[in-house]
């Protein structure tokens, strides 16, 4: 007989979602008070909180802690010991590569600027820069930067993706990040879609920036402190470099800083998961972990923990 499943959700709107089951005992906690309980087959964080949030299952037993994020830069600082961790992946990459396309069209065709023109209304047309036939540089290429280019090649645009390291596919070739500062220079624009980590902390440093073509937009989909902000902000003040950011470092942005107000830098409020998009994919991957479990198998995602596959 298949032992029942205990598992904790964050809201009621989820729990609403789930199927009801025999084999399922669902909880609600969004890990502020008691736990109420002392164990879960699986537990599920509210969306977006902070990693140290995770610190309220000390003293609880959990097999696997299902987010609701990509990321998860901090949680291994405070995941419990012997407990996994599973992301999000497939769940958020749809709707991030389609905000990361919509700031690339927007500030190549200088829409933040028409949307300020329409307020006064102020009739200033002119050329700008297509999207077609630009030279783009995804840095990252997982899920993210994936979804990123499938919805970049109908645009007729030159990509160039770029990993961890190099190799070859179906596509042609994957740059590996060693070849970094050979490729900026040959690019109009450039997608930041990488993990946060020691590694890519501050990645997009002032010699990143200062390989980047005069005119040429960065986008950054990552993580605020993937870029060194002093120095985007050196680029950006002077009109040398453009912007479009959906992460910044510090976030939440202060109202006061500068980056709001730089010249062709356009920021949204970490918003790319945001969707309608995200709710189903995430009911789907819940459930589809909750069946992982009752079958006796391997959770999918799983990137730390004592089960965590290599790679």
């Amino acid at each position: 007989m298949t032992a029942r499943l205990r598992v904790c959700l964050p809201d009621q709107k989820l729990l609403d979602a789930m199927e009801p089951s025999a084999d399922v005992e669902f909880v609600v906690w969004d890990l502020a008070g008691p736990a109420p309980a002392d164990s879960f087959d699986m537990l599920v964080p509210p969306y977006l909180g902070r990693p140290d949030a995770l610190a309220a299952l000390e003293g609880v037993t959990v097999r696997l802690v299902q987010s609701q994020s990509i990321g998860y830069d901090g949680v291994a600082d405070v995941l419990p010991s012997g407990c996994v961790f599973a992301n999000a992946a497939g769940v958020h990459e749809t709707s991030t590569a389609e905000l990361a396309l919509g700031m690339m069209i927007a500030s190549q065709r200088g829409i933040p600027e028409f949307v300020h023109n329409q307020a006064s209304g102020k009739w200033a047309n002119g050329q700008r820069p297509s999207l077609a036939d630009r030279r783009v540089l995804l840095v990252g290429y997982g899920g993210v930067g994936k979804a990123i280019e499938a919805r970049l090649l109908p645009f007729e645009t030159h990509v160039t993706r770029m990993a961890s390291r190099a190799r070859d596919d179906d596509h042609g070739r994957i740059y590996g990040i060693d070849a970094l500062h050979e490729q900026l220079p040959l690019h109009e624009i450039v997608v930041v879609s990488v993990p946060l980590s020691e590694h890519t902390r501050k990645l997009v440093d002032a010699r990143f920036l200062a390989s980047m073509q005069e005119g040429a937009l960065l986008v950054n989909v990552a993580r605020g402190p993937v870029v060194d902000t002093n120095a985007l902000l050196r680029e950006t003040s002077s009109g040398r470099l453009r912007a479009a950011l959906d992460v910044t470092d510090p976030e939440p942005l202060p109202a006061d800083h500068p980056l709001w107000t730089a010249p062709g830098v356009l920021i949204t409020p970490h918003v790319g998961g945001a969707s309608s998009a995200m709710f189903p994919r995430m009911v789907r991957l819940i459930q589809k972990q909750i069946s992982l479990l009752l079958a006796g198998e391997e959770p999918v995602n799983v990137v730390l923990g004592v089960e965590s596959a290599e790679g």
